[in-house]
């Protein structure tokens, strides 16, 4: 047998290898892949019970029914003779089906699309002077679960959408759970939580026609941000590359709203919460996400579940810019009530007060990911809200939420919800109660259950709301004055953009104002536009036909932010994924070279060769392959190595793959196809001196930015991998707005 390869290639479906035939054996259930791990096993009121977090698997070598009864067919429902009518009596078949019948539960209206995972939180402790939250004190190690999601889009929606993206984190304290529910956009399209049913009717598809699915790119949601101005900062960053992320570990996390810190001498600090990705934020380019959507719709999420289980685990600095709590909670002329507003970097750095890490899937989807329940509300000693008004009415909403989703008001003791902290509330009964309760007098005060629960004071871990002085007012219904400027940050953040950023933005309202059927809708939005920048309003009429308006208002201009662009700086590689064009024709030695140099980086290799299984002997240093001309394409890659001819292949004919719909050439049209669109995209390539051929007939120059070529693998792969700091070959854009 050849010696195993010692590089871990993703994609594993199960913890044991398949065998070829039906096992017939009775054994214990598989256990969870090492990648796989399952919330603690606490109990229903947060205690310890000493049990593996697999003891909530099933277990036992034989079909049962629910209640335990073993079972000894579930292929053919009882019936009246081999061709009569099945039986009413059929006591396995009702269960059967009627648990089948009843298997969904109302997805969420937004963030329905979602993907998790498990990991750990530690602290470096330099926040330990401005709050007494327990986990922030020094190297507290806290464990974690995260989710991603979509906004718009349902749970069957394409992950690679123009869209806001969620960035919710449930940490299990010994001090009661505190969950940070952020999104990767700092601002919020509405200023008070009474819009949100509004911004998100508009956002859904169409209610006539239910489309289209998981996009901003028609009339309702354009109609919508048009006419309610406030929404032009959001819908700027989401007209930018953040709206479509390379993948959820290149993303950059926000907390949104201000919260507030509370030490341990009672002082208050201000702060905002961000994420930072170790590995960089980085985007896709618009005609690979439209690709990707067709090609891998779970892009994202088998990324995310891929990279943990190739052990390049993603890491994110969780950091705060800090103001002064003051009377009017304004920081450099800027609301820190208003959520549509975020606060430069280089006006208040971002501190990095500690690392999580995400190393474990879930061992299942629907039992974690698709359960956790997230709300701003759960909170803990030393971090409280403040009066944003979004953030006031998320307080209620999330709650209110999770009880219709998850069937009554114990969703907390679904084991992913589960708090890691003893549980000791009075509250009882309701749908899916699983604690049992002691005790006669779930009531304060009380002596027959010897006066339990009993309050806690402040130096023994309570939570203290902070006394907080209101001003003498008038019960109204508006917004204080300084929430009315709603263009002068999406100016800055346009303006913050490189040459390159900036077309991509031009190019993304072109697209969507273009998708609309309305013309009044495009002009309305063109008028907004002039409010928040002449060159993007001047560059977006063209492309649409219009005349570009004038401004109407005089908008402030603020200093751009370089720290808004994600051009210009280099990153760690990684967990990145890098395609390799062999063939039977390839220097083997070089590609299986180039593949350890690689994975030697923490860079995850991909053989792309004609068919299946492997080049050369399986049994003599012969090259595993993981994708074929037929089921490879360039999104799936942050660069390619070109160690073959790539001669036509059997399949390399448009009636078996319609990618090959240029036949008759010396490489294979999805050779050609791969070569080209990584080139348009602005990858690095490199190639070794014997395939240079395949770059000629592939039409790309070899003096191009971002090509390499050579004989010596380590100094190829050298070469690639300074290229990947950089994430794209930027060169290779010519900015149209420079």
């Amino acid at each position: 047998m050849p010696e195993k390869s010692s590089i871990n290639i993703p994609g594993v479906p199960a913890s044991e290898p398949a065998s070829l035939d039906e096992p017939t054996t009775p054994r214990e259930p598989l256990p969870p892949k090492p990648d796989q791990r399952g919330p603690e096993a606490v109990s229903p009121t947060g205690s310890p019970t000493g049990a593996p977090a697999t003891s909530r698997a099933q277990s036992g070598q034989y079909l049962t029914t629910a209640q335990g009864l073993r079972l000894r067919d579930t292929d053919h429902s009882l019936k009246a003779g081999s061709r009569g009518p099945i039986l009413l009596q059929d006591h396995h078949l009702r269960e059967k089906i009627t648990h089948f019948d009843h298997e969904r539960i109302p997805e969420r209206v937004v963030h329905a699309r979602g993907a998790g995972a498990h990991g750990v939180f530690r602290s470096y402790g330099t926040a330990a002077n401005i709050t007494r939250a327990g986990f922030l004190a020094k190297d507290v190690e806290t464990p974690v679960f995260v989710r991603f999601s979509t906004v718009l889009g349902s749970r069957g929606s394409a992950d690679t959408v123009r869209d806001t993206r969620g960035f919710s984190t449930k940490f299990y304290t010994d001090e009661g759970t505190y969950d940070l529910v952020g999104n990767n956009i700092p601002v919020f399209f509405v200023q008070d939580g009474i819009k949100f049913p509004d911004i998100v009717h508009a956002a859904k598809p169409h209610p006539d026609r239910e489309i289209p699915q998981a996009q901003s790119a028609h009339d309702t949601f354009w109609d919508f941000v048009s006419l309610h101005t406030e929404a032009q900062a959001h819908t700027m960053w989401n007209m930018s590359d953040r709206g479509i992320p390379r993948s959820y570990r290149t993303m950059e996390g926000f907390g949104v709203h201000t919260f507030r810190f509370v030490n341990a001498e009672g002082r208050t600090t201000l702060v905002k919460f961000h994420w930072k990705p170790k590995q960089g934020v980085h985007s896709l380019v618009w005609e690979e996400a439209q690709i990707i959507n067709g090609m891998d719709p779970d892009f994202h999420r088998r990324d995310l579940a891929d990279a943990i289980e190739a052990g390049a685990y993603p890491e994110w600095e969780l950091g705060v810019q800090t103001f002064p709590d003051t009377e009017d909670q304004m920081f450099e002329g800027i609301d820190l009530l208003d959520p549509t507003k975020f606060v430069p970097e280089e006006l208040a750095p971002v501190q990095p007060i500690g690392l999580m890490t995400l190393n474990a899937n879930p061992t299942n989807f629907f039992a974690e990911t698709e359960q956790v329940a997230f709300h701003p509300g759960h909170l803990v000693p030393g971090i409280d809200v403040t009066n944003d008004p979004l953030l006031q009415v998320r307080l209620f909403s999330y709650l209110d939420t999770q009880i219709s989703r998850l069937g009554g008001p114990n969703f907390g003791q679904i084991p992913i919800n589960r708090p890691q902290a003893p549980v000791n509330d009075m509250l009882r009964d309701g749908m899916h109660q699983q604690a049992v309760h002691g005790g006669v007098a779930p009531y304060r005060p009380n002596s027959l259950d010897g006066g339990c629960p009993f309050l806690a004071g402040q130096d023994m871990g309570s939570f203290i709301d902070v006394p907080e002085e209101l001003a003498a007012s008038i019960k109204e219904r508006r917004n204080p004055a300084s929430f009315d400027d709603h263009y002068s940050q999406a100016g800055l953040f346009f303006r913050s953009l490189s040459p390159v950023e900036q077309d991509h933005v031009i190019q993304a309202y072109t697209f969507e104002l273009g998708k609309c059927y309305e013309k009044s809708i495009r002009e309305r939005q063109l008028a907004a536009l002039a409010n928040v920048d002449a060159g993007l309003c001047a560059a977006v009429a063209k492309g649409l036909g219009l005349p570009a308006p004038a401004a109407t208002e005089q908008v402030p201009e603020s200093e751009p932010s370089p720290a808004l662009s994600q051009v210009g700086k280099t990153w760690p590689v990684a967990g990145r994924i890098v395609g390799i064009l062999a063939d039977e024709g390839s220097d083997l030695a070089a590609v299986n070279a180039a593949r350890k140099a690689l994975d030697a980086e923490g860079i995850v290799p991909l053989v792309i060769a004609p068919a299946a299984g492997f080049l050369g002997s399986e049994n003599d240093g012969g090259v595993p392959v993981q994708r074929t001309y037929l089921t490879a394409r360039s999104t799936e890659f942050d660069a390619v190595i070109v160690a073959a001819a790539a001669a036509p292949a059997p399949d390399a004919a448009p009636g078996l793959d319609a990618k090959a719909a240029a036949p008759g050439g010396a490489l294979d049209p999805r050779a050609v196809l791969l070569l080209t669109e990584a080139f348009r995209h602005a990858k690095a390539i490199a190639s070794l001196d014997s395939s240079a051929a395949a770059l000629k007939a592939a039409g790309i120059p070899q003096d191009a930015p971002g090509i390499v070529s050579g004989k010596e693998v380590e100094a190829l792969i050298t070469e690639l991998t300074g290229l990947l700091e950089a994430h794209r070959v930027w060169e290779r854009f010519p900015a149209a707005s420079a």
